[in-house]
């Protein structure tokens, strides 16, 4: 059987949840399957094949067309519904890792992973340029026409029935998994030394890492930060005999690459009182990652919505303790692995931040019921089963 799938994801000069999603995940299918032929399609104008990792494996090949974005996107694709990818690779099924314009015979078995629906849900944190784009793909259309949904998670799933109205019996929830590289780090390695350098971190500061944009609820961090802050000297910390004095300055650091609607982040960090106490870093290196969670004493997402949430769970098997919104996906991904909060509640999150902050019991106990947490999500189990979802189909 011939598998074609969607590779534009790696096309992306920054890897996100997206991109990274779709290299772990495609690396994992081609590592166990050697009886199915994938080939994979991309598309660009410009060279951008050193952004296409080496998927060394016999049995896949790779297929470059060089239209113009926008002409194959928004004129081929959407008004003449032409090339047909399935026929042009020849394959039996076609799987997208991500929404994108597309077009495909009537015979071709198509399957589609949905990460999230925040666009349907909440399109005011995203640009107009954005909704226009998620409009012109007419999700809703795709996802009907689909036939197989992998949805992220349980959350995911809901939101795909609820606001696209396709039958549950079409979807399937598989998580994605956790790369091995995400572990504790023995705090003699040299490396770490380097990065904590490199980005000029703190000795002791709380991390958020992601794309920096409203959904993610920077601006809810840096308030509720403040108030830790002003108040870590009163009586927020209630774990008797177990908090540490309060006295060691916590600093913030804010990792990620800005994104629509990051000028107001920046503004209100200027304006906090202990702005010299918060650090943005900007993007973060793929290799730098896992040793700037185990150089956070805790990781803090309150995002308004994730369809799954890499980050927190990465913190989790690296041994760091996190702070979770109690919405949408986190309290199903995270379980009871992190502290849970209201991302609306200013001062929830301030409390969770000092108890946290001062009290090492319970960052020792979150630290190693996390890493178990963490165990429980691999690339090989959801390969697997993405595998299985081709033969069903097949």
């Amino acid at each position: 059987m011939v598998i074609g799938i969607d590779i534009r994801p790696l096309m992306d000069e920054y890897y996100s949840g997206v991109s990274e999603y779709t290299r772990l995940l495609l690396t994992a299918i081609f590592t166990q399957d050697k009886i199915n032929h994938y080939k994979l399609f991309y598309n660009s104008y410009r060279d951008l094949s050193a952004r296409v990792p080496k998927f060394n494996f016999p049995n896949v090949t790779v297929v470059k067309f060089s239209y113009p974005n926008k002409i194959l996107n928004y004129l081929l694709f959407k008004i003449f519904h032409r090339p047909k990818i399935d026929l042009k690779l020849g394959a039996d099924i076609f799987f997208m890792p991500n929404f994108n314009f597309l077009a495909c015979s009537k015979r071709c078995r198509r399957v589609i992973t949905v990460h999230d629906l925040s666009f349907l849900r909440y399109p005011h944190y995203f640009s107009t340029r954005h909704n226009f784009w998620q409009r012109s793909i007419n999700v809703k259309k795709m996802l009907r026409q689909a036939s197989r949904i992998v949805a992220v998670s349980n959350n995911t799933k809901q939101d795909v029935q609820n606001l696209c109205r396709v039958s549950p019996k079409k979807i399937v929830t598989i998580y994605p998994g956790v790369s091995s590289k995400y572990r504790p780090i023995d705090p003699g390695e040299p490396y770490l030394a380097e990065v904590k350098k490199k980005y000029q971190l703190p000795d002791k500061f709380m991390l958020f890492l992601g794309t920096i944009e409203p959904r993610k609820n920077v601006e809810g961090i840096l308030e509720a930060y403040e108030r830790f802050r002003q108040e870590q000297h009163a009586d927020l910390v209630h774990w008797e005999g177990q908090a540490e004095t309060g006295d060691e300055t916590v600093s913030l650091v804010i990792a990620g690459r800005p994104a629509w609607g990051q000028r107001s982040v920046y503004e209100q960090a200027r304006k906090n009182k202990f702005a010299g106490d918060i650090i943005f870093t900007d993007y973060i290196t793929d290799e730098d990652r896992p040793y700037l969670y185990n150089l956070a004493a805790f990781f803090i997402y309150p995002s308004f919505y994730e369809g799954f949430g890499f980050p927190p769970l990465e913190a989790a098997a690296c041994g760091t303790p996190a702070i979770v919104s109690n919405v949408s996906s986190l309290p199903e991904i995270m379980g009871n692995a992190a502290i849970l909060a209201d991302p609306f509640n200013i001062s929830e999150l301030a409390h969770a931040m000092a108890n946290l902050a001062y009290d090492k019991k319970l960052r020792a106990e979150l630290a190693r019921v996390g890493r178990e947490r963490a165990k429980q999500f691999s690339w090989e189990k959801s390969a697997r089963e993405i595998i299985k979802v081709f033969a069903e189909l097949g």
